[in-house]
């Protein structure tokens, strides 16, 4: 049987923990913003913008609930299609200012599906991948070994098959370029009963301020130029492809009738685009193409 209200209550949990937490790195306060979903459900959206740290960071806890599982939700489980349903989670994004410090995202979630006579299906999803600019090896390393040691106690292979999963899940098809270096994915989790489906959630969760928050620390007083803020900029422009075409909970949120205020949050606040541009041979910029990107096993 699965317990929504324990879900319901880690998740508001993770949310108000995690905004503590940057706050006292940032300095700056999280503005908290309520709502409500003429369908059903709501939620509450957290966003600091313009801190001393972020440019822009989102937390949001959303709950909600709707007639029919939109398509962006039954991709691999058609069967469940026209199912009421009910989802929740936590997804955040955070855009450093400082283009050395890295751009992050985790969410966990979890959704019921129902219909009269059946048995209700439900299934958890999540993870957390790494977007950097100007990378650090020790960075990287340091945020794939944290996602390993979160996952070892549910298997020996779930790390791996979780991280090959986040590679080939945050990968924009249309350039045939990975959007970051990876860390780890998954969807559709619900062999092994509740009780370990949603510890391996919570595990995912309760990771990301050790794996993430030390790079920030390491890195936000490191000086920079227009250079490392145009090439920032540049790479945010893959950030914004990414999650407008391909990512699951945006097109969820926004085929379900979502609030598009706290969807696209996780959009970065400054981007741009340029026609055909290539780094410089042997330049940082074309380190991160020629080393970081192609996926690679960091632990």
């Amino acid at each position: 049987m699965i317990d929504t209200a324990a879900i319901k209550a880690y998740f508001t949990g993770l949310q108000s923990d995690i905004v503590t937490r940057l706050e006292a790195l940032d300095g700056t306060p999280f503005r908290a913003d309520g709502w409500t979903r003429e369908q059903g459900g709501g939620g509450l959206t957290r966003v600091l913008e313009e801190g001393q740290v972020f440019e822009r960071g989102g937390v949001n806890f959303s709950h909600v609930m709707g007639d029919s599982l939109p398509a962006s939700a039954t991709a691999s489980r058609p069967e469940l299609a026209g199912r009421s349903f009910e989802a929740m989670g936590v997804s955040l994004v955070l855009h450093p200012r400082n283009p050395y410090c890295p751009t992050a995202h985790m969410n966990v979630r979890c959704f019921i599906a129902s219909k009269p006579g059946a048995e209700p299906v439900w299934w958890f999803g999540g993870g957390m991948d790494l977007t950097p600019y100007y990378p650090f090896e020790d960075d990287v390393r340091h945020f794939h070994s944290t996602c390993k040691n979160a996952l070892t106690p549910f298997g020996a292979d779930v790390h791996a098959e979780y991280k090959a999963w986040c590679d080939r899940y945050f990968h924009l098809k249309h350039r045939n370029e990975a959007r970051g270096v990876g860390g780890v994915f998954f969807d559709d989790l619900n062999t092994g009963g509740f009780d370990r489906c949603f510890a391996l959630t919570r595990a995912v969760g309760d990771a990301f301020v050790d794996a993430y928050v030390p790079l920030v620390e390491r890195h936000l007083d490191m000086p920079y130029g227009e250079r490392e803020r145009d090439f920032q900029a540049y790479r945010r422009g893959r950030y914004v492809e990414f999650n407008l075409v391909f990512d699951r909970g945006t097109l969820f949120g926004l085929q379900s009738g979502g609030r598009t205020e706290s969807i696209l949050m996780s959009m970065p606040p400054r981007v741009q685009w340029r026609y055909d541009w290539h780094p410089e041979p042997g330049s940082p910029e074309a380190r991160l193409y020629d080393d970081f990107l192609p996926p690679r096993d960091w632990v």
